[in-house]
């Protein structure tokens, strides 16, 4: 037997989740970019201020849209973490 609800509740989170994977596949091919450039001119990979800046507007965001500010800002981490290893990267080569 099928729950209808919960196959609607289901098909949402589907639908948001293939939104997410396409919005930060959007967001690392412009952080690419990013390093690519950075390399070129032989700036650092990372940018520790631009970093806090950029968690503090998260938090905030998190808090007006009702989403753990301490979430948000271990995913937002977690997705820096991965630029700066791909900036190093271009560094690199």
């Amino acid at each position: 037997m099928t729950d209808d609800t919960l196959a609607r509740y289901r098909q949402s989170i589907d639908n948001i989740d293939a939104a997410l994977v396409f919005m930060l596949a959007e967001r690392f091919k412009v952080t690419q970019a990013v390093g690519r450039y950075k390399a070129e001119k032989d700036l650092p990979p990372a940018d520790p201020g631009r970093e806090e800046r950029q968690i503090a507007r998260l938090r905030a965001l998190a808090r007006d849209a009702d989403l753990d500010p301490e979430f948000s800002e271990k995913f937002l981490r977690f997705i820096i973490e991965e630029v700066i290893r791909h900036h190093t990267q271009f560094q690199a080569s």
